[in-house]
């Protein structure tokens, strides 16, 4: 039996969300609907001309592969999540952020000088999101982060596409892959951002390997990854990624392949306000319900349902109470 149904491996980031104007990001010279990544300085200013528009969501632990383990945590089930911080405020602000979650986390006493990655999430009255992240210690995260007994004791290995960026997370990346698949552990992949597709192919391909268990994407992405703009063609190339896949269709679902036959997972109506960590969210949901011994297509039901949840609000999460309330969609 194992401990964690999902082990994941991710960027430690602490998120601060506001509204901005798509004017505000043509002036600064931001890229729309894309993760960017920064340095301190320039990230600083962004905070700085930013500085009067107003905050929408309280200081939280984000990254892509944190917010999904919090989110399958706060369902019930069991997580662990290999990252990196610095011994900053923030730092310790996450792993308590975790620990009141109910993840488990590889870092115990050893944290590490220097400063705990910030991603500034900027969204738009579209309820689109525009991410310029500093990894700060998370671009260090190296296989001396990688928690092996984890690993070995999960049912699924998670990993989030941001981590292709750096030569040192790639490498953790593959050593966590070959623990995963040396026991047995299915491994999880999600392509995170059409960015990262676009300009990590490669990477990415050298993960996925001759194939991996389960991956994670929205249409842009998959279309993205298999070169066409053709969803069909997409869908069809993406059996030769993963034994099955979850393919989020925003407003028209999302299509789910369980390894045999696609099926499709009508969408929730919701008026949208705030997309980010809806992929997230999804990807979570859909883990909880697939580790728990539910259908592909139940479990993608249920992630849709809960992905509708977390956008028409600010912020990646729910509230304990909603969690609880989302379960009963679960069947």
């Amino acid at each position: 039996m194992t401990t964690y149904h999902v082990c994941a491996l991710g960027n430690a980031l602490v998120d601060t969300e506001i509204e901005v104007s798509e004017s505000d990001l043509n002036t600064l010279g931001i890229e729309k609907g894309l993760m960017t990544l920064v340095d301190e300085e320039r990230q600083h200013f962004l905070q700085q001309n930013l500085s009067d528009h107003l905050v929408m969501s309280k200081r939280a632990c984000g990254g892509s592969a944190a917010n999904t383990v919090i989110s399958l945590s706060q369902f019930g089930g069991k997580s662990f999540l290999s990252c990196k911080v610095a011994g900053d405020e923030n730092g310790q602000f996450y792993l308590q952020d975790l620990a009141d979650n109910g993840v488990d986390h590889n870092i115990q006493a050893q944290i590490t000088e220097g400063i705990t990655g910030k991603c500034l999430v900027m969204i738009t009255d579209d309820a689109d999101r525009t991410m310029n992240t500093f990894l700060g210690t998370s671009a260090d995260l190296s296989t001396a982060d990688i928690h092996a007994d984890a690993i070995e004791n999960s049912e699924y290995l998670y990993i989030e596409g941001y981590l292709v960026t750096g030569a040192s997370s790639l490498q953790a990346v593959h050593r966590a892959c070959d623990i995963a698949r040396a026991a047995g552990t299915k491994i999880a992949l999600s392509l995170s951002d059409p960015g990262i597709v676009e300009h990590f192919h490669e990477s990415l391909k050298a993960i996925i390997g001759n194939g991996i268990d389960l991956l994670f994407c929205n249409k842009q992405e998959a279309l993205s990854w298999c070169k066409t703009d053709n969803l069909d063609q997409a869908l069809e190339h993406l059996q030769t990624t993963a034994a099955q896949f979850a393919v989020t269709l925003g407003s028209q679902g999302a299509v789910v392949f369980d390894g045999t036959d696609y099926l499709h997972a009508p969408p929730q109506p919701v008026t949208a306000v705030d997309t980010n960590g809806a992929g997230d969210m999804f990807a979570g949901a859909y883990l909880y319900g697939i580790t728990q011994g539910y259908s592909c297509l139940s479990s993608a039901v249920f992630a849709n349902r809960a992905a509708s949840a977390v956008v028409s609000q600010y912020g990646p999460r729910l509230h304990s109470a909603e969690y609880i309330g989302l379960k009963d969609f679960l069947q």
